[in-house]
């Protein structure tokens, strides 16, 4: 049992593991923040063209209500999962459009370094080096 938890006290420390809690936590924030971008910026855009209740509100009812038998309303809330798609979509753009500025940075940086090392004169070989040394031998000989 002791192997089991220093097997686990190793495998928790590592850095991965704690990188990935990081990056659940900004994901959790990040899905608040579209979440609030796609139903208080673009639903009620949205809500111009398909009437003023939005998708939110698109359902099938299977049973209506009826409060005085106590009979609750069972029905497919369609509209919701319309909105989660959207969501969903949203969100992956934005990541792309992350993910895409990331490779464009790193593009270009490494450009620059590549000019770098262009633009560096080229280091003599070990054969250049030894036929300076006989050319030197050769002249002192003289």
């Amino acid at each position: 049992m002791k192997k089991f938890f220093n097997e686990f006290k190793k495998f928790i420390s590592k850095g991965n593991v704690m990188d990935l809690a990081v990056a659940f936590i900004i994901g959790v924030s990040f899905k608040a923040i579209v979440t609030s971008l796609v139903n208080d910026l673009i639903m009620p855009l949205v809500s111009l063209v398909v009437g003023e209740q939005g998708f939110g509100n698109y359902k099938y009812v299977i049973t209506a209500a009826d409060e005085a038998n106590g009979i609750v309303e069972n029905a497919i809330y369609y509209g919701r999962f319309i909105q989660s798609v959207l969501d969903f979509f949203i969100v992956a753009f934005v990541v792309f459009l992350m993910v895409r500025t990331i490779n464009d940075v790193k593009d270009a940086l490494d450009g620059e370094e590549e000019i770098a090392v262009a633009a560096a004169p080229p280091k003599p070989t070990t054969e250049d080096i030894l036929l300076d040394i006989k050319q030197l031998l050769i002249e002192q000989k003289k």
